[in-house]
Formats: structure tokens, C-alpha cells, sequence
């Protein structure tokens, strides 16, 4: 199966799995929030039957326009639309729709934007700093590594890339700026570098790049990827219909913990303190979780892609 699937642009992680626990009513109406190579999206619309529906969004144009080739034989079947899915609500509102069936969110930075060396996003290019999803976003990787102040810069790496050299790293960086502005990905590795060793990993596992939480937090930052989710999550349960599911890929700890957290609040009736002796909050639940732990890729999946080793699929139903 997964060297059916496979595509020039991104090889989509989870997707037996994602399209067995999402598309419930195969006349239903679908929304994927993170097109890129149209992987996923392409699964849907072959699971979905003739009266079935697909919109798609994603803020890279380039990701848009190869999906657009892939897809145009789906016809009316599918819709694409340029926006952050934050705008979920907006988007679907643009299309027609007030209630679907189903969300779909694959979240993080696609295979091909990591291996675009223009894109500034991998430290294994010695490139311009961009790390930017949408190129006409404002704020880029440079801004954040050149205007922002030591201790802002020290809190994004701790807190976004779990790095524990934070305070190391954002006052070297800062120095270096003072003699010249940091441009490329290369120049911030060399002063990464500088702080923090080069560490191995588990027996038999590859060596993790001293640069790779430092430039994972500076992404986060960039696109504020999380802040995004917690907006996108909140906005996805009022915008299913009774008995539609929303379906969450995360690659790395934060993103998880937030998705764990967020769907166990939305499946809890009461919220009271637990020392009151009877509710008085009121809450009811809006969902129930489909997935109580998550799903990981099987050893199938990682032969043909690695990347998809830290990925978890998280699943939950609207309920009436």
C-alpha cells in the first residue's frame, strides 16, 4: 500500500489509519486543513462516493499549485482554498457550508518544505533564514533570530524546542548580532554549535543534530504554529455536525500534549474544583475520544518513511 501512495511532493504519514477513523459517511462533507502535497486530501475524495465533498486549505501557494494538478481530475468533488487553517470557519462559510462531517489536520512542516533549500527551514542547507509556511508572512526566521530581545529569544527555545542551553544559545546569538545580522541557517548552526555538543542518541539510534530543537522553536515562532492549533481545535468541534470526527496528526511532544489536553477538556462533563460536593459548573461534554491513546505508524510504514517515526494520530466524535 505505502509504495502506492507515494508522491514527488510529501509522503502523507498515517493514511489507512487517518482515512478509516475520519470519513464515517461516505456522502459526507470533508474538510483538510493541511493540503500540502495532497496526500491525505487524495485519500479522502477516493473514499468519499459520488455526492461526497472535499475542501482543502493550506497558506503555501507552492503546495496549492501542485495539488491543484493532482486533484483537477476530482473536479467538483473538491475545492481548494489559500488561507491559514485558523480561518477554518471562514473558509467553510466561503464554500457553503455551516456543519460537516469531518476535519482532518496534519500538522507541522511537510517533506518537501524541509528538503527546499530556499526555504531556510532545515539546518542541513546553509541558506537565507526564511522558515516561513506562507512567503508573505511578515515575520520570518530572521526577524526573530535578529530583532528579538535575549530573554524573548531564551523563552521561544526553552518552551517551543524544550532546550535546556536556552539562556546559552539566545545570549550567543545575541553577540553575534551586534557584530553582524545572522542571514543564513549556516551562521546559526555554527553559533548553536558553540553551546550545545553534538548529542548522541539511543543505542542505535541516529545522533540528534545540536541544532534541531533551537530551529524547531524559531518554526513554531515564525508560523506560530501552536497558538494556531489551540485556535483551529476550538473552531473544528463547532463547525461538525453530530457524529462528525476531527482527526489531528502531531510530530513532536507540544503539539501532542496540546491535542491530549484540549480533547480531554472538550470530552469531560464536569469541570468543578474537586473539593465541591455537587456540580456546579453545568458543563457537558462535546465529544467523546475515539482514540484514547493515539495511533502510531506501524514498522510498514517507517520502512518507506522515517519521517513519519514520531508521528501520532489523535481522533474524537461531535456529540449531539
Amino acid at each position: 500500500m505505502f509504495k502506492e501512495i507515494e508522491c514527488e511532493y510529501h509522503i502523507p504519514v498515517l493514511y489507512e489509519a487517518t482515512l478509516e477513523k475520519l470519513v464515517t459517511n461516505k456522502e459526507g462533507v470533508y474538510l483538510d486543513c493541511t493540503l500540502g502535497g495532497g496526500g491525505h486530501s487524495e485519500g479522502i475524495l477516493k473514499t468519499l462516493g459520488d455526492g461526497g465533498k472535499l475542501i482543502s486549505i493550506d497558506q503555501d501557494q507552492q503546495a496549492i499549485d501542485f495539488a491543484k494538478k493532482r486533484l483537477e481530475k476530482y473536479g467538483s468533488k473538491w475545492e481548494v482554498y489559500k488561507d491559514n487553517f485558523e480561518n477554518l470557519d471562514t473558509v467553510l462559510y466561503l464554500a457553503g457550508y455551516d456543519k460537516i462531517d469531518g476535519i482532518l489536520m496534519d500538522i507541522g512542516v511537510s517533506s518537501t518544505q524541509l528538503d527546499d533549500p530556499e526555504r531556510g527551514f532545515s539546518f542541513r542547507y546553509d541558506t537565507k533564514l526564511d522558515m516561513r509556511m506562507n512567503k508573505t508572512a511578515k515575520i520570518s526566521a530572521y526577524e526573530v533570530v535578529n530583532e528579538y530581545e535575549e530573554g524573548e529569544l531564551a523563552k521561544i527555545i526553552y518552551e517551543y524546542g524544550e532546550e535546556k542551553a536556552s539562556r546559552k544559545i539566545a545570549r550567543l546569538i545575541v553577540e553575534a548580532r551586534e557584530e553582524k545580522p545572522i542571514e543564513t541557517t549556516g551562521e546559526l548552526v555554527d553559533i548553536i554549535k558553540m553551546a550545545v555538543p553534538f548529542r548522541r542518541g539511543a543505542k542505535g539510534k541516529k545522533q540528534k543534530h545540536p541544532a534541531t530543537q533551537t530551529f524547531q522553536a524559531i518554526r513554531i515562532e515564525v508560523n506560530r504554529e501552536l497558538e494556531v492549533l489551540k485556535t483551529a481545535i476550538d473552531k473544528a468541534v463547532e463547525c461538525l455536525k453530530p457524529g462528525g470526527r476531527l482527526g489531528i496528526i502531531t510530530f513532536h511532544s507540544l503539539e501532542d500534549r496540546i491535542v491530549k489536553n484540549k480533547f480531554r477538556e472538550l470530552a469531560t462533563n464536569c469541570i468543578c474544583p474537586p473539593e465541591l460536593p455537587i456540580c456546579m459548573c453545568n458543563n457537558k461534554a462535546k465529544v467523546k475520544l475515539v482514540t484514547r491513546k493515539p495511533i502510531a505508524p506501524t514498522e510498514e510504514e517507517l520502512k518507506f518513511n522515517i519521517r513519519a517515526r514520531s508521528s501520532k494520530l489523535r481522533v474524537i466524535e461531535k456529540l449531539g
